[in-house]
């Protein structure tokens, strides 16, 4: 199970809008206890490909997050990213790339904008799995 905040989802939201068309992305960060995974900081990160399609995450900006997560005593807990104009699930490009089988990979959708869905995967092998999701 992944725990997320109710705050930090909408500091997700709000910056995938905020980058619309382009798909939005960042990390996540917090401890694992147990098998549950507890979401404590989230990173909001340019979109480097600039594309509605894909994304990169930017170098620096993830190195400055790295540098953070490790400060606070945090554990990196996978990424974040928004699907402007497709359903809240990983793409055939979402697979191959998933290069971390222990990351949890969040994908929210703006396909309907009044009616956002994040959902958080495990991907492995290009198969994808959907973890659960609490949001409080």
């Amino acid at each position: 199970m992944i725990q997320l905040k109710r705050s930090d989802y909408e500091l997700m939201l709000e910056h995938a809008r905020k980058n619309l068309p382009e798909e939005a992305c960042g990390l996540i960060a917090g401890t694992i206890e147990g098998e549950d995974k507890i979401i404590k900081k989230v990173y909001l990160l340019e979109n480097m490909d600039h594309s509605n399609e894909h994304f990169s995450l930017n170098p620096k900006e993830q190195l400055l997050a790295v540098k953070d997560m490790r400060a606070n005593g945090f554990q990196a807990l996978g990424n974040w990213h928004s699907h402007p104009e497709s359903p809240s699930r990983p793409s055939d490009e979402d697979k191959r790339l998933a290069y971390d089988s222990k990351a949890s990979y969040m994908i929210l959708s703006l396909m309907e904008a009044e009616n956002p869905v994040l959902n958080s995967f495990h991907i492995e092998k290009n198969e994808s799995t959907k973890e659960e999701l609490i949001i409080n």
